[in-house]
């Protein structure tokens, strides 16, 4: 059976408040069931609250509506984020007055507070599983959908594997796609053909030294095919190891709560090409399109993917020196990273299914 994704649309069909998104989304929650899945239970509102000038992140107004169906429903919300997210998340109007919910580091105000689960993947041998996480009874996982440099999509999937981890999880995550890049100081010369032959300014020298920016690699293999010297090599699985090891966490952090008690809950508004953890906005690449839910993080992630549509693109939305090439979904010709490949290994993992059936909310 296809899991069930509901959906509330971004785009009024009447001009009254009623059949805007604020209200399709109190509707929409009301579908899910809150009293049996949160009554009761100390519910963590996973999101992330940006950084520095960003202001694509959720709107607290949106997130708002979120905790008080789940304080209606009878449960007790903290809304949650890495330490310094949450530490100058007033910035960008996210307090517990205007949320009405206390806010809370996930792994503690120093990063400290965790619970080490073994994965042994590659040089990844274990993730540290925040502990006001592993410590909550239910999860509503609420994502901003948009693009990432090395998975493609940033939804529920990076939200837990990179939310709900300490930093030195997130550094081991990234280093697996790091692995993927060598360079051979003894063959350079330092043309810098490299360097100058990259498309996305992801490679920079200095002081004798080659380095990568994997969020900007597109894994064109301009840089490998301009050496004159074959000192650069690039293993394009790596992207691969990066998604499997965010699916990897995903399944850690997942184990700790029972069945029914984590939804999804993904925002497509203002859908950049970069990732909130950038700390600036840049123009969104589609129009906006609405929220999905669900308790499948499979389905919700497949659906959301679906909605974000290349025939949707806004011509000229794309900061230099991004640009569109090649085939397939359209992050996908942005960054040049499959994002279904993050979804296929949850699947493998057991998480989900990528089968939905998609309810529209009025």
């Amino acid at each position: 059976m296809p899991a069930r994704v509901t959906f509330a649309s971004a785009r009024p069909k009447e001009l009254r408040a009623e059949a805007t998104l604020p209200k399709l989304l109190d509707r929409m929650l009301a579908r899910w069931a809150l009293k049996k899945r949160f009554k009761g239970k100390r519910v963590a509102v996973k999101m992330h609250l940006g950084y520095n000038v960003g202001y694509s992140t959720i709107s607290p107004l949106l997130v708002r509506r979120v905790v008080d169906a789940v304080t209606q429903a009878g449960g007790k919300c903290f809304v949650t984020d890495v330490p310094g997210a949450v530490a100058t998340a007033a910035h960008r109007g996210y307090t517990a007055e205007v949320l009405g919910a206390p806010l809370a580091a996930v792994a503690g105000p120093a990063d400290k507070y965790v619970y080490p689960r073994r994965v042994n993947y590659r040089t990844m041998k274990a993730v540290n599983l925040a502990g006001n996480i592993v410590d909550a009874d239910a999860m509503i996982v609420l994502s901003h959908g948009k693009g990432h440099g090395q998975s493609g999509f940033g939804g529920a999937i990076k939200n837990i594997a990179m939310g709900c981890v300490d930093g030195t999880t997130r550094g081991r995550i990234h280093r697996l796609m790091s692995a993927a890049f060598q360079w051979d100081r003894s063959k350079c010369t330092g043309c810098l053909l490299c360097r100058d032959n990259c498309p996305n300014q992801a490679i920079t020298y200095r002081d004798g030294q080659i380095s990568i920016f994997d969020h900007a690699c597109k894994y064109c293999m301009h840089c490998v095919l301009a050496c004159p010297q074959h000192a650069i090599t690039i293993d394009q699985r790596g992207y691969r190891w990066f998604q499997r090891g965010m699916a990897l966490t995903v399944r850690e952090a997942l184990k700790t709560f029972q069945p029914g008690r984590v939804l999804y809950v993904t925002v497509l508004l203002q859908v950049t090409p970069f990732c909130d953890c950038w700390g600036f906005t840049t123009p969104s690449i589609v129009p906006d399109i609405g929220i999905l839910a669900g308790e499948d993080i499979v389905a919700v992630e497949t659906a959301a993917l679906d909605l974000i549509k290349p025939e949707d693109f806004i011509a000229g939305s794309l900061p230099a020196p991004l640009n569109r090439g090649g085939g397939g979904h359209l992050l996908e010709q942005i960054h040049g990273k499959d994002p279904y490949i993050q979804i296929e290994e949850c699947v493998k993992l057991g998480l989900g299914s990528a089968e939905y059936k998609l309810s529209k909310v009025q």
